[in-house]
């Protein structure tokens, strides 16, 4: 019997793996290896869960609960996921590979709970959708925000004529500050704005850095 659960682990962790190794192509944070290890201790555990305290049962004033350490499972894992999430550019990074890993617990503890349709099927279903939602599919695509910090001359309606500039090109407002350096003659712009779709910020840089009295464009990490 055990060897059947030691094949619901290597399967479970084979699974993660395929999981992992889609993320790996992509440079993401958790890779092959992490995957593979959550989802083979996620089967581990189910399996413990199930099996593992079966001395005990019939005992007089002894009540398992063979879900319990099952349910710490889908807890701990949170704490994998949390370490994955950060903040880059005013965007939440992580958050897909952080909910993979925790979906990965799940398919392993589905692998070693004996349901191998669900936890296969679950696997070929996540490889699939992100495949088709890293796609280009334009109805799928979301407006970007990004954060300038523009560096110009201090001249009569400079902040104006740069707000006008973005404006005609469809490009949203959403929040801006302006810093007088030392020097009088210069000033700092620092805006965040909503571009297009389709709209890449490396086309837009170059546009702003050609404006008079424009200086330095920088995006903000």
């Amino acid at each position: 019997m055990e060897y059947g659960f030691l094949l619901r682990i290597v399967l479970a962790g084979l699974c993660g793996a395929l999981i992992g190794y889609e993320r790996k192509n992509r440079m993401k944070e958790a890779g092959i290896r992490t995957h593979f290890v959550v989802a083979a201790g996620a089967a581990l555990m189910m399996l413990i869960s199930q099996y593992g305290f079966g001395d005990m049962t019939g005992k007089s004033g002894i009540a398992l609960d063979p879900s319990r350490i099952a349910a710490q499972v889908v807890s701990g894992v949170g704490f994998l996921g949390a370490g994955m999430i950060f903040m880059q550019r005013q965007t939440v990074k992580g958050l897909t590979t952080a909910a993979g890993v925790w979906l990965t617990a799940g398919i392993g503890m589905a692998i070693g709970a004996d349901l191998y349709i669900v936890g296969i099927g679950t696997t070929v279903v996540i490889l699939f959708a992100q495949k088709l939602l890293h796609s280009k599919v334009n109805w799928l695509e979301a407006p970007k925000t990004e954060q300038l910090t523009i560096r110009l001359n201090n001249e009569p309606d400079v902040i104006t004529h740069i707000l006008d500039f973005l404006k005609e090109r469809q490009i949203t407002i959403l929040h801006f500050h302006t810093e007088k350096l030392k020097e009088p003659s210069e000033l700092i712009l620092d805006i965040t704005i909503k571009l297009p779709i389709h709209f890449e910020i490396e086309k837009i840089l170059p546009l702003i850095q050609d404006v008079p009295s424009v200086t330095v464009v920088e995006v903000q990490q």
